[in-house]
């Protein structure tokens, strides 16, 4: 897995996305089979404009076939299907310090 700090830098919803886009090509094309993007809640506590953005564009890149299954951190745990599904195929998740912690700043990709 490899881990993308997508809010450092406090970039705009088409900065996030143009950085995301190349990161997952470029994780792709390392043989990483899981990106997990940071891309934080907001620091109103409400969330912010950054996260639902970056997980519609996930949601798309499963209609494309670039990625597999998208998993919103707070339901990375082996209490969902699609959390299940994930650890199944990736075990070694279960040591991710997200796992089970409902972490809404975070969203795991299976790269296709």
């Amino acid at each position: 897995m490899r881990t993308l700090q997508l809010k450092n830098g406090l970039p705009t919803v088409e900065e996030a996305r143009k950085r995301l886009l190349r990161e997952m090509d470029a994780a792709r094309q390392g043989g990483v089979r899981v990106l997990k993007v940071v891309h934080g809640w907001g620091s109103s506590g409400e969330g912010g404009v950054l996260g639902p953005a970056i997980r519609r564009s996930l949601r798309l890149r499963v209609k494309e076939g670039k990625a597999r299954l998208v998993v919103p951190g707070e339901r990375f745990s082996s209490d969902t299907l699609e959390g299940r599904v994930l650890l199944e195929r990736h075990p070694s998740l279960r040591r991710d310090p997200d796992c089970n912690r409902g972490n809404a700043g975070v969203t795991l990709v299976e790269l296709a």
